[in-house]
């Protein structure tokens, strides 16, 4: 078991926001997950979740924390990255590196230009500096999904958009029957998330974005399309950018050096 291990729960104005830690580091690891979050919160998965990051225990305490749990309708991504601000103040986290998959990813562009002193290192993951075409494509359906109570269609599509063929072709016949057990009790938090993410647009200030970052992708992402990691790394100066051949936008799960990857540039 993963030492100092913890499912938190951390005040935030007038609600809460759920978060995990675990580690014994004096290094701080921030991990801010994608609209899955919109359907299931990081509450009790401390052990779940730590398994990906057994290399940064022991140098790093790492915290994965879930979006706020009131979120008001029209909650923006960058109240989302003030709301993250104010959880880490909370926590004692003045500064830390911060890994944003996906639409964390998208957060934690704002967290680096809104509160740079906060940022040590920045990692974006399968993200973009905007909602695209192809990001406006799959939000919207997916949308349209949860509208119906079609959650069986919204997680098939979901995978479908995320994963490489070979793994499709692999594991597609469980997506239905996986998909059966995470209905959600309600799809508000789902919506209000990707609402969120219709509107988002950071391209106006990328080269605000001063602390080092690397940037990973796959060639092949149908949720964020392939031209957003190249479109980060033109305006966040002096950033790294690393894209996964033959992955998509589960290159977070596939890669099997993908969390050696980060923590070697933390570490740098």
């Amino acid at each position: 078991m993963a030492k100092n291990m913890k499912n938190g729960c951390v005040k935030i104005d007038d609600t809460d926001m759920y978060y995990v830690s675990f580690g014994q580091g004096p290094k701080k690891l921030v991990v801010l997950p994608g609209l899955s979050d919109g359907l299931a919160t990081v509450k009790g998965k401390a052990f779940l979740l730590s398994t990906s990051y057994k290399r940064f225990m022991k140098d790093h305490t790492v915290y994965i924390f879930s979006r706020k749990n009131d979120m008001p309708e029209g909650y923006t991504i960058r109240q989302m990255a003030e709301d993250q601000a104010k959880a880490m103040k909370a926590l004692g986290i003045d500064k830390a590196d911060v890994l944003g998959v996906s639409q964390g990813g998208m957060i934690s562009q704002y967290l680096a230009i809104d509160h740079p002193q906060m940022v040590e290192k920045l990692i974006l993951a399968v993200t973009a500096p905007n909602a695209n075409t192809v990001v406006k494509d799959a939000v919207s359906s997916w949308i349209d999904m949860a509208q119906k109570d079609d959650h069986v269609s919204l997680m098939v599509d979901t995978a479908e958009k995320m994963y490489s063929k070979a793994y499709l072709e692999k594991n597609r016949k469980y997506f239905p029957l996986i998909a059966k057990f995470t209905n959600p009790k309600s799809y508000d938090r789902f919506f209000k998330n990707a609402y969120a993410i219709l509107g988002f647009d950071a391209r106006g200030e990328l080269r605000e974005i001063c602390c080092p970052t690397l940037i990973i992708a796959g060639e092949d992402d149908n949720t964020v399309g392939n031209e957003a990691p190249y479109l980060l790394s033109e305006g966040i100066k002096d950033s790294e950018l690393f894209i996964y051949k033959g992955l998509g936008h589960g290159t977070f799960e596939e890669a099997k050096d993908f969390y050696d990857r980060i923590y070697e540039f933390c570490e740098r």
